[in-house]
């Protein structure tokens, strides 16, 4: 994530009040939204200075989890943990947009003792601004983590900074019902998938469920698409800012996606992804390219009526095996009020109990530990994982993989602009381009 010169230029590149609604279950970090949300407590830490010493029996947590189910899961760890150790894990809920935009003041502020946030490149910002506590000690008593999660939990410095707790694999859903009252086929080459979807208009679909409001939705298809034309490692060092957006390369990424757009659901900036998701579970839409949390928006009794396939191949040479796998999880404070009970209950989150308990209460997320009981796992998430496991590489999300400042700021307004008008790509990334070098630079 950034490095600005000063924090006051940090908070200065703000996310653009036309998206000023975003809400996602794991959405941008590091802007300080608008200057109203500043200062007001809306968050801020639940805990207080008497919460400290030895003998404490609560720790706080910071939590984005404002969707229903995300909310009801961390409060069942919650109660688990306190069974468990007879301490209080005291929860501090905040409007997941709100949270996100707040996060940098956050953390410099009295943040809670431990908070909900993301691996990878997420991590490693706050980590190394001296924003989160080393928690390579709760590492030396985990268990059931691969060295896949354990590296996206590392920071610059070697040292562990997170704990995983869940993750989900972004790929195209449909529900199976309607697919077999068509006779559609899943497929395998992009050719095939524009056949589909010229298909399903003629049928009265909308092929493609397809929302933008929240900002973020669209990362995801420029994620899938710029893997399947330019393979991960050229995705990655254009997250870093190592290719120029006006190559060659992102223009065809571009042009490809203009080509699929008429098959996208119409008017996107006016529509969240809850709404999009609702189309295709109200059999209006063919398919969604989502992460698995879609299935959160399908009554209980029609969960084993989705079903999804990844993002068929473009070329060949490249094949399909790449995806978008966000991994979510915990940090502690850099200077927690309870840094015992903070560590006791990371090395609980961290635990076969608290994936059993997340195994059970969120049919849109995979959990992180290999040691959970996952027998109870639906066929979508039996397959979701069996996805995530054949991936020869995973990304984790645009916004993740990139400086927070060039995520909001830049990204999001422009694949807006292209959304509402795709006719001039060349403009669109020179002007990526010319913000990229201003920022990566500063």
């Amino acid at each position: 994530m950034s490095r600005p010169r000063t924090e006051a230029e940090y908070l200065a590149r703000l996310v653009p009040p036309s998206v000023a609604g975003l809400n996602r279950r794991s959405l941008l970090a590091g802007a300080a939204g608008t200057g109203a949300l500043l200062g007001t407590g809306l968050l801020a830490g639940c805990g207080s200075d008497s919460d400290s010493g030895a003998d404490s029996k609560t720790v706080s947590i910071g939590s984005n989890a404002s969707d229903p189910t995300p909310k009801d899961v961390l409060a069942k760890l919650a109660a688990g943990f306190q069974t468990k150790s007879g301490v209080t894990a005291n929860i501090n809920t905040v409007d997941h947009n709100t949270f996100q935009e707040n996060i940098n003041n956050y953390l410099q502020g009295k943040p809670d003792d431990v908070f909900t946030w993301f691996a990878g490149y997420r991590m490693r910002f706050f980590a190394a601004k001296g924003l989160a506590g080393d928690v390579s000690d709760v590492w030396g008593k985990l268990s059931g983590f691969s060295d896949a999660f354990k590296k996206a939990s590392t920071g610059d410095d070697g040292k562990q900074y997170f704990v995983p707790a869940s993750y989900y694999p972004w790929a195209v859903f449909y529900r199976k019902s309607v697919w077999q009252q068509r006779g559609y086929q899943v497929p395998k080459t992009l050719d095939d998938f524009t056949t589909l979807g010229t298909q399903m208009k003629k049928d009265g679909l909308n092929p493609i469920a397809f929302a933008d409001k929240d900002g973020w939705p669209a990362m995801g298809t420029f994620d899938i698409l710029n893997l399947r034309i330019n393979g991960y490692q050229f995705h990655v060092d254009l997250m870093a800012g190592k290719e120029a957006w006006t190559s060659d390369k992102v223009k065809k990424v571009f042009d490809t996606w203009a080509g699929l757009l008429p098959l996208h659901q119409p008017d996107a900036l006016g529509r969240t992804w809850q709404e999009a998701a609702q189309s295709l579970q109200q059999k209006k839409s063919g398919m969604y390219l989502l992460g698995l949390f879609v299935a959160q928006q399908f009554n209980e009794n029609e969960q084993d009526d989705i079903d999804f396939f990844t993002f068929p191949e473009i070329d060949s040479t490249i094949g399909a095996k790449a995806l978008d796998a966000p991994i979510d999880g915990y940090m502690m404070a850099r200077k927690p009020k309870s840094e015992a009970n903070a560590k006791k209950l990371l090395e609980y989150i961290g635990g076969v109990d608290a994936a059993n308990i997340m195994v059970k209460g969120d049919p849109g997320t995979l959990v992180a530990n290999t040691g959970g009981d996952t027998s109870g796992y639906t066929a979508l998430k039996k397959k979701a994982a069996e996805l995530v496991g054949s991936a020869t590489e995973i990304a984790q999300f645009l916004d993740r993989d990139t400086r927070p400042d060039f995520a909001s700021t830049v990204m999001i307004p422009a694949l807006q602009q292209f959304i509402k008008d795709p006719k001039d790509i060349g403009g669109l990334l020179t002007s990526i381009e010319n913000q990229k070098k201003s920022i990566f630079t500063s």
